[in-house]
């Protein structure tokens, strides 16, 4: 059975409108001042998940830390400027893939360049208190491929 998820009605039989709650949580992954304007870091979720989180034109971002086209860490990549619009009206920049130069946009987290074809999913950041955080779903990271 594919599609949308399932629960079992007072019937018995299946509902397929019905939408499972999801718990979500906050992770800390690190300080502010651990990603100064312009740069970018790796950061470990749960010792296995990886998150670069950018500091371009003034905003913090959090994306999965690994390229969509192949393995390779992010972090080890560059930024530039260019990509879409971000909040302020100038271009977000650029995050380039260091192994086969895919640009992926900050603003979006869109694929640019080929090879890489999916965007990198990017994770809702809170900063409070000096601190970075990302909300995200129970369980794993979700990532794309």
């Amino acid at each position: 059975m594919g599609g949308r998820p399932r629960d079992i009605d007072r019937r018995g039989g299946l509902t397929t409108n019905a939408a499972t709650p999801r718990m979500t949580r906050r992770l800390d992954l690190m300080a502010v001042d651990d990603v100064p304007e312009g740069t970018m870091k790796m950061a470990w979720v749960d010792g296995a998940d990886q998150v670069v989180v950018v500091q371009a034109n003034g905003v913090i971002r959090a994306f999965q830390g690994i390229c969509t086209h192949e393995y390779f860490e992010l972090d080890k990549g560059f930024l530039t400027g260019g990509g879409s619009p971000g909040p302020d009206g100038k271009p977000a920049g650029t995050l380039t893939c260091a192994l086969h130069l895919s640009r992926f946009d900050l603003a979006t987290g869109d694929a640019l360049d080929p090879p890489a074809e999916e965007p990198l999913v990017q994770y809702p950041v809170v900063v409070e208190n000096g601190r970075v955080y990302i909300d995200v779903p129970d369980g794993p990271l979700p990532v794309n491929q």
